[in-house]
């Protein structure tokens, strides 16, 4: 597996919520959730209700997108992060690893009735003003 770049690592962990984008016959829908890293795996963990749209469209399509954003207002400072990638449910040793890293960034989740899900991230495109106008890291792995 390529590596990625340090900037878009320490970009996704410093953030924690992604906008998560789906599409069933031609009808794109997107959701916000919160998210996990794991960096070894290059994957977004994250958790959902099975009863949701997202879910339903995922288990037809399972290419999906993302996003992660900076929120500013200031121009010189943007950065954000566009994902695609395959989204499905982790079995065996990675859904153990996956649900204690989701549970170590957000206990509270242990309350929660959800399924674990993966974002297996094939393609980054980040913008960073910080580095330059409109300067752009792309990677597909």
């Amino acid at each position: 597996m390529q590596e990625i770049d340090n900037k878009i690592k320490e970009f996704i962990q410093e953030h924690h919520v992604m906008t998560l984008c789906t599409c069933a016959d031609s009808h794109p829908y997107c959701c916000n959730a919160f998210y996990a890293y794991l960096a070894e795996e290059n994957i977004l963990v994250f958790t959902s209700d099975n009863n949701t749209r997202h879910v339903a469209e995922a288990r037809a399509n399972n290419k999906v997108s993302a996003s992660i954003v900076l929120e500013t207002n200031i121009v010189g400072k943007i950065q954000g992060l566009q994902i695609l990638g395959i989204m499905f449910e982790p079995e065996n040793e990675l859904k153990h690893k996956a649900n204690i890293k989701y549970l170590k960034r957000f206990p509270f989740a242990v309350l929660m009735n959800t399924q674990l899900w993966c974002l297996q991230m094939t393609y980054l495109k980040m913008t960073d003003n910080r580095l330059g106008f409109g300067k752009k890291i792309i990677q597909e792995l």
